[in-house]
């Protein structure tokens, strides 16, 4: 999504649990003097004032006139053209691959391969009882029949699948960073436009990755992939650009693509963060949902609401936190609030019946 390229996510996130304290102190760059506040370009973990919070709800409530039916409805039905005109204008020069990936997401690095020996701590950032799968559940995990069948990657042992994957900014990281020869990528957009920039990329390998054509919010199209089939999903800023009404749905039938054990890594927009607070009167389709100048829509989450969401879609909570970061533009003397979400959530080992 357009936001989300330009000095995506630093590294250190904020959240009250124990567990999160244990994750690695990567990057973390404190703002303890204000006077200081223009030495660096960023700064991590910014708690927020009251004045701050009640600015950018008073500034949020002025915008929150929704735009008519009839202009909702057409940004609805017009949004994969929207976003074709988006990945063609822009084609690779506007995105960065994201550098935090590995960091924040090790289930995206090699070692974390379930059907490799166990590494407990290393599967997860968080403390090993809440994430990461302790030996005999890894072994459990490993010992599942791989879907025989021909689909692509049937003969992979660990799979990932990115949705949204855009011109392939977290596709290609993880294919030269993780060697596991039993690694096979999925990734899939709702642009049929990015997905051929994918493709064409020298760094596309059809023996380790597949790129498709597919829309998140339309349950009834197929993935190419059986249930119950994929070590992990991604979803990074995609889940914003959907319909409100459309996400359960789309989350719970993702849901249904996860082996036991599988996580979904989410990291999209924050509530009031700096992209929400910028919109113009005009640009409102609902609470919380806008369209930008281009007709690209987005979102802005509570963790409550993305918790709701994957709750609803039958899976436990791993990882829920906020990352806040203050940018800064030396130049102008200008500061930027971000505000993201970072969820983990997976589906049990061992499934209700």
């Amino acid at each position: 999504a357009p936001e989300c390229s330009s000095s995506e996510p630093g590294v250190i996130l904020s959240d009250s649990s124990a567990a999160d304290t244990k994750r690695p102190q990567f990057g973390t760059r404190f703002l303890t003097d204000p006077r200081q506040v223009f030495q660096h370009n960023a700064w991590d973990n910014v708690e927020w004032t009251e004045e701050q919070e009640t600015a950018a709800k008073k500034k949020v409530s002025e915008n929150s006139q929704p735009l008519p039916t009839e202009k909702q409805e057409e940004y609805d039905s017009r949004a994969n053209e929207y976003w074709n005109d988006f990945y063609t204008i822009h084609e690779n020069r506007f995105f960065k691959d994201r550098h935090w990936l590995f960091t924040e997401f090790p289930e995206l690095a090699p070692r974390c391969s379930l059907n490799h020996e166990s590494h407990p701590g290393v599967c997860g950032t968080d403390d090993v009882q809440q994430n990461g799968l302790d030996e005999e559940q890894c072994s459990e995990a490993a010992s599942l029949p791989h879907t025989d069948g021909d689909f692509p990657g049937s003969s992979a042992t660990y799979r990932i699948l990115e949705v949204g994957c855009g011109v392939g900014n977290t596709v290609f990281p993880i294919l030269k960073t993780n060697n596991d020869p039993g690694l096979f990528v999925y990734c899939c957009d709702f642009s049929s436009t990015a997905v051929e920039l994918v493709k064409t990329n020298p760094e596309y390998d059809p023996g380790r990755c597949f790129a498709f054509v597919h829309d998140l919010s339309d349950v009834e199209a197929n993935y190419p992939i059986p249930s119950g089939s994929l070590d992990v999903i991604v979803l990074i800023f995609v889940l914003s650009a959907l319909h409100p009404n459309k996400m359960q749905a789309s989350i719970s039938r993702l849901a249904s693509l996860l082996k036991p054990g599988g996580v979904i890594l989410l990291r999209d927009y924050g509530r009031y963060d700096m992209a929400q607070l910028r919109f113009k009167k005009g640009r409102c389709l609902s609470e919380n949902f806008y369209v930008r100048g281009d007709g690209t829509r987005v979102y802005f989450f509570t963790q409550d609401e993305l918790h709701e969401l994957f709750v609803g879609a039958g899976l436990e909570k791993v990882q829920n936190l906020v990352d806040r970061r203050l940018q800064v533009n030396r130049g102008k003397q200008l500061t930027m609030y971000r505000v993201w979400i970072q969820c983990k959530y997976r589906r049990a080992l061992v499934q209700p019946s």
